[in-house]
């Protein structure tokens, strides 16, 4: 049925062209189903919510050369300073800005160091009781900071004994749904958790630990400060154009820089990922084209050479369909070898790619669905130099040398 056995022996004749097309489909089965995988995840990852109005907040540096300022003081003036301006929702000074790549992380565990306990690594910010409603997010569970939780760092002993934690982090130290009321430790610091987020991503969203956040009510100032600010959506550009001349106006002895929007700091944070996908789906292009190339020129060349044995079986009355099934025959018989090995390199690409990068292991549906598409691409490139081939007069093939 579907003449199997002469198609099998016409391969094993013609064995170079036969080989070279299943490498090309197991090696381009193996790279695209990863790749697929790779790409299906960077995009989980880009969609992902992170809690913030992103469009909403901006952030800037301010970075002071009078030594003889009260930093403090001037911290607190220019705070209020943006806070009173048109269109700014809320500000307050920071240790480090979220989904930036850069700024504070630790562990919190359940014991005082040294004594050993389970530890949870976490990104942390520290800023005032403004800082959650700058940030653009509630607790779901407790309370939000108020002053007098607020802790201000210079040459005293005094240490915040309060933190608002991630739904993400509270769950990793103390179990599903639970959390608020505990205490955990920073280093061998007691905290309190008076309040818990669902959703609070931190400086480092695609890391491990992206999602376990840590708000610390304490101030820690310095000639190098930095600034967030939430206005309303539609105001965002006008008030980032007049933060420069609005800081220098209160102290003329500071250089104002990096005024960037949230959204954009994301961006930059994530556009190795980006760069990475669109480099994949080129390359996906490429080597499906390629194969698809490849199956059609292999069709090509065996109807070339086969001209007159297929001129010789028209003569003796074999029908068009029989020529055209003869060709999707050899093409599915070749594409099931190179699939089938193409599933297991890719099965083992995949581990070695997660062993490497930290990469996803490889879902079979994806090996499955790409192995599908290149079956039916096969399938369509062989069948022009097939339908050609059932062409071919009987008596000019007859004919030929």
């Amino acid at each position: 049925m579907f003449e199997l056995k002469p198609t099998i022996n016409a391969l094993m004749r013609s064995k170079l062209g036969a080989v070279l097309l299943i490498l090309q489909l197991a090696i381009t089965l193996a790279i695209v189903s990863n790749a697929v995988s790779i790409i299906q995840d960077r995009l989980t990852y880009l969609n992902k919510d992170t809690g913030y109005p992103e469009a909403e907040i901006f952030k800037f540096n301010a970075l002071n050369f009078d030594k003889n300022l009260d930093l403090l003081q001037q911290v607190e003036l220019d705070e209020q300073t943006l806070r009173d301006l048109n269109g700014v929702i809320d500000a307050t000074a920071v240790s480090s800005v979220v989904l930036s790549g850069s700024g504070s992380s630790g562990g919190m565990q359940l014991k005082p160091e040294p004594q050993e306990s389970k530890r949870v690594n976490m990104g942390y910010v520290t800023g005032d009781e403004h800082l959650l409603n700058t940030l653009g997010v509630k607790v779901s569970e407790g309370r939000d900071f108020t002053e007098a939780d607020v802790v201000v760092i210079d040459e005293s002993d005094a240490r915040p004994s309060v933190i608002i934690v991630s739904r993400s982090l509270s769950d990793e130290l103390f179990g599903q749904g639970k959390g608020l009321g505990e205490t955990l430790y920073w280093g061998a610091d007691p905290l309190t958790i008076v309040g818990i987020v669902d959703t609070m991503a931190n400086q480092w969203p695609k890391s491990s630990f992206g999602t376990k956040t840590a708000m610390i009510p304490m101030i820690r100032v310095g000639n190098f400060q930095k600034f967030l600010v939430r206005t309303a959506p539609q105001d965002r550009a006008q008030v980032m154009r007049q933060i420069e001349e609005l800081m220098l106006a209160s102290h003329r002895e500071r250089v104002i820089s990096d005024v960037t929007g949230l959204d954009k700091k994301k961006a930059r944070y994530d556009a190795k990922d980006v760069l990475m996908m669109r480099m994949l789906m080129t390359l996906i292009v490429v080597l499906v084209i390629v194969t698809a190339l490849g199956v059609f020129g292999l069709s090509t060349f065996n109807i070339s050479k086969r001209t007159k044995q297929i001129g010789t079986r028209r003569a003796l009355g074999a029908r068009k369909s029989a020529i055209v099934r003869y060709f999707v025959v050899e093409n599915a018989l070749i594409c099931s070898v190179g699939l089938v090995l193409g599933g297991a390199a890719a099965v083992l690409l995949g581990q070695k790619l997660m062993n490497w990068y930290s990469v996803p292991a490889l879902s079979y549906h994806f090996i499955a669905t790409t192995a599908g598409l290149l079956l039916l691409m096969s399938l369509l490139s062989v069948l022009m130099p097939a339908l050609r081939a059932a062409n071919i007069s009987p008596s000019i093939a007859t004919r030929s040398v």
